[in-house]
């Protein structure tokens, strides 16, 4: 983590020369949920990017500038997650985001992010099938995740599964990697 973030502060430089030079640190924008149904989830991630903050102030700068956290809550709201993105990066002047746990979070984001050419790092596996060059996917994708597991059930280590029943809850992750096996399955000849 505090590789990425280290690593997110130079790369945005580029990106916000001018707001950074003039600015005696450099801001990172922290964009987790820290209310609603995701806080069980997403403080530990704030909690994270704050300490590997606090880890390399204290053992050092980036580009001579100490980084200063700017946490925000968009209690897992679709509408106040595009907002806060907003505040971000218009407001606060961030050089970079992590933030967003889920797909409809990173999706809800993605036209704030691109829009005003901010840089978010996004923590989680992620459904692939998007690219933007304003967000840095550190998750696996199905093609990396999901397909190796599939090809090691139809190994003679793995059982050699013949047959398949895919499952998920119901949100953009589950149904798009379904979407991905269920036609990777069909190329290899695995009957529903």
């Amino acid at each position: 983590m505090k590789t990425l973030v280290a690593a997110a502060a130079v790369a945005s430089d580029s990106l916000y020369m001018t707001a950074v030079q003039a600015a005696d640190t450099i801001k990172v924008g922290v964009l987790h949920s820290l209310a609603g149904t995701m806080a069980i989830s997403e403080t530990v991630l704030k909690d994270t990017v704050l300490m590997a903050i606090d880890e390399i102030n204290a053992t050092g700068v980036v580009l001579g500038k100490k980084l200063e956290p700017v946490v925000v809550d968009p209690a897992f709201n679709w509408p106040l997650l595009a907002e806060k993105t907003k505040q971000l990066l218009d407001q606060d002047k961030v050089a970079v985001i992590f933030g967003c746990w889920t797909s409809v979070s990173r999706k809800s984001v993605l036209p704030v992010v691109e829009e005003m050419n901010g840089l978010l790092f996004y923590p989680v596996q992620y459904e692939g099938e998007e690219l933007s060059k304003n967000v840095f996917y550190t998750g696996a994708a199905p093609n990396q995740q999901a397909i190796p597991a599939v090809d090691y059930l139809m190994s003679k280590d793995g059982g050699s599964a013949k047959r398949r029943v895919l499952l998920g809850t119901d949100y953009v992750y589950p149904r798009t990697t379904n979407k991905i096996l269920r036609a990777y399955l069909i190329s290899k000849g695995v009957k529903e």
